[in-house]
């Protein structure tokens, strides 16, 4: 994977993920699914200039859902939650 971008694709704004930025320094990302652990710490340290500690990654599959009378499936994804050192701190909301 060459492009930082394609590797972080968005962060996950949810309760959970904001839940664990205040309490325990943690970031939760939305990631290319071939993404390793070390490129995902590599693309965060140089996008947003903070000290990665630990990356912990799992896959999500996507719900089924009714389109009509049709089943149809969201798409499969991986998540990431980055554990940033102490001190560093990345801040999605702050600009809103």
């Amino acid at each position: 994977m060459n492009n930082l971008y394609n590797i972080i694709k968005k962060p996950c704004l949810t309760e959970k993920g904001m839940t664990l930025q205040e309490t325990d320094n943690q970031v939760v990302f939305k990631v290319d699914p071939r993404a390793n652990k070390m490129e995902i710490k590599q693309a965060v340290e140089q996008l947003f200039d903070v000290q990665v500690n630990a990356v912990r990654t799992c896959k999500v599959h996507g719900k089924k859902k009714r389109m009509g009378r049709h089943m149809g499936q969201r798409a499969d994804w991986k998540k990431a939650i980055v554990s940033l050192a102490e001190g560093s701190s990345i801040d999605f909301l702050e600009e809103l």
